[in-house]
Parts: C-alpha cells; sequence; structure tokens
C-alpha cells in the first residue's frame, strides 16, 4: 500500500509538472475620448520638417485621416542681422517640436509614435496631454504676425561696438532692446560718465 500510494503521488506531480503555465500579457490601452485635440510630439533637432512630412505621408498611407487631421511644424517671421544687412527669414517657434491635431486612439497613437525620428509625445508617461486652447491660440497668434520681428544675437547687459554714426567705433552696454523698432538703448561712456545712445540694429555688433 505503501509503494502505491508514493507511485500515485508521483504521477500527481508528474501532471502538474506537465501543466502549461499560463503566462499574462499586458498590453497598453490607450482609450479613445473621442475628442480632437492638439498634442505636441518631441523630434530629433533639425527634423521637424522631415517628421512632419514622412507624418502625412503615413496619414495618408494607412487611411488615417479621420484620427489625425493636422501636422504643424510652428515657424515665425524674423529679421534677422547679418554682415550690416537684414534678412527676413522663418524660424522655428519650438525646435526639436511638431504639433498634432489628432484623436488619440491606440491606432493613431502608434501611427504617430512610429514615425521616423519621433521620440515620443509630450505628456505622462505614453499618455499624451492636449494643448490648452490658450496655448493654441497664443502660437496661432505669433504664427500669423504679418510684421516680422528682429532677431539679435546680443542680449540686455552685452558689451557691443557701435560700426556706424558719429560714435562709430565706441563701445557700450546693452540698456535696452525695442525688436518691434529694431533698436537699441547702449550706454557709452563719455567724457566720464555713462551716457544712454538710441542706434539701430544695424549700427552695433555684439564684442
Amino acid at each position: 500500500m505503501a509503494n502505491q500510494t508514493h507511485i500515485q503521488e508521483e504521477n500527481i506531480e508528474e501532471v502538474k509538472a506537465e501543466k502549461p503555465v499560463k503566462k499574462e500579457r499586458k498590453f497598453l490601452t490607450l482609450k479613445q475620448s473621442g475628442e480632437r485635440s492638439w498634442y505636441v510630439i518631441h523630434t530629433y533637432s533639425g527634423y521637424e520638417e522631415q517628421v512632419a512630412s514622412a507624418l502625412k505621408q503615413r496619414i495618408d498611407s494607412l487611411g488615417m485621416q479621420d484620427k489625425i487631421f493636422d501636422v504643424t511644424v510652428p515657424k515665425e517671421k524674423q529679421i534677422e542681422i547679418k554682415n550690416g544687412k537684414r534678412k527676413i527669414v522663418e524660424k522655428r517657434i519650438f525646435p526639436g517640436y511638431v504639433l498634432v491635431d489628432m484623436v488619440v486612439t491606440d491606432d493613431s497613437w502608434y501611427v504617430v509614435r512610429n514615425t521616423p525620428n519621433v521620440t515620443g509625445f509630450i505628456g505622462f508617461g505614453v499618455r499624451p496631454t492636449p494643448m490648452s486652447l490658450e496655448e493654441i491660440n497664443r502660437i496661432k497668434k505669433r504664427m500669423g504676425v504679418e510684421d516680422p520681428k528682429y532677431k539679435v544675437d546680443f542680449m540686455l547687459g552685452d558689451l557691443v561696438r557701435i560700426n556706424d554714426g558719429a560714435l562709430k567705433g565706441f563701445e557700450g552696454k546693452v540698456e535696452e532692446i525695442n525688436e518691434d523698432k529694431g533698436s537699441v538703448k547702449v550706454l557709452v561712456n563719455m567724457f566720464g560718465r555713462e551716457t544712454p545712445v538710441n542706434l539701430d540694429f544695424l549700427q552695433v555688433k555684439k564684442v
């Protein structure tokens, strides 16, 4: 009897050993809110335009027009001063970022996230955070401005040299910058005291 009991116990152990172990698989599920919002994706620096173009192609080829509506690289016009000349250029407002107008679902998230050179959504973990209406309106306002702003390489407190006009050759410290008018106020040391002088951006250069 003892031998039979021992054999039965061994058989039971063998059956237990042969029973397949159920493995759990964890899936990430993004619940569709049904609300259309703007989201921010992060890209490798300098690849914003390539990402926008590639994502638009993926939207068309994968038939995601009903989930992803627009892809934008926010830009604004600026006036750069180079070699004494003004030049109007378009500059990215947020280098390294692209805006996407979409409804977030598992499929739309996958299409955007797996676009080449996209490093991820801005949000908590893998869940994208929608932009507020105030943020969107503020960005659109900057993008829609017709009169470009000046872009200079000096800041408040910087030392600059005057390269044109009656004070050519003098140096001074930047006290005030007016990007709308393209002018700068410089404190120039004259006759032993600092004198404020208003100049055009073209008349000064950072030392």
